[in-house]
């Protein structure tokens, strides 16, 4: 079946509209919550999801927190009641695991968000925030996406991480310009 690239869109767009009936408010609040409740915060993605975690983490420096995005050469060191957020789709991105593995040593928070809750990642992490979404591996998923791999988990992270932006930015009563003060000017 061949569509025009406006209808692949609308499909795309009645996707995303359809995931968002199928998350959690409540996961999400404790998610804001935990947010709040530190100095600073690191996150961390493989590939499209890190992507879309590192947009996360600008926003969240744009509302004045303290976020880093782990692996970068200016990222300090994740201490005790730090913050940890992981955005995995599978929650076994051995990479990924090995930071949550360590972020508990150290007994600094971890947060996760993930289509596999019950994943290694998600055992040790708390809170987390199930999205809706098709693993790399569409036989095992019972969600139906006409995009390629997790493309419909990665834009579905993207757009719940900026709706948490606006949570954030209405906990701290911050709006747009206030934001923009801190908008990088050396561009």
């Amino acid at each position: 079946m061949s569509m025009q690239t406006t209808q692949y869109l609308s499909v795309i767009l009645n996707e995303l509209h359809q995931t968002v009936g199928l998350i959690n408010d409540q996961e999400v609040e404790e998610f804001v919550d935990g947010i709040m409740q530190v100095r600073k915060i690191f996150v961390a993605g493989a590939g499209r999801s890190g992507f879309m975690i590192k947009s996360f983490a600008m926003r969240m420096m744009h509302i004045g927190l303290e976020a880093y995005a782990v692996g970068e050469t200016i990222t300090p060191r994740l201490e005790k009641e730090d913050l940890l957020i992981i955005a995995s789709g599978s929650g076994e991105t051995k990479s990924l695991v090995s930071m949550a593995k360590k972020a508990k040593d150290i007994e600094a928070k971890l947060s996760l968000v993930t289509i596999n809750p019950e994943s290694t990642i998600g055992k040790l992490a708390k809170p987390i925030v199930k999205l809706p979404g098709s693993p790399k591996e569409k036989e095992k998923s019972q969600y139906e996406t006409i995009q390629p791999m997790a493309s419909l988990f990665e834009q579905t992270l993207l757009l719940l991480f900026d709706s948490v932006i606006l949570k954030l930015m209405e906990k701290k009563r911050l709006n747009s310009s206030t934001m923009f003060t801190r908008h990088a000017n050396l561009e």
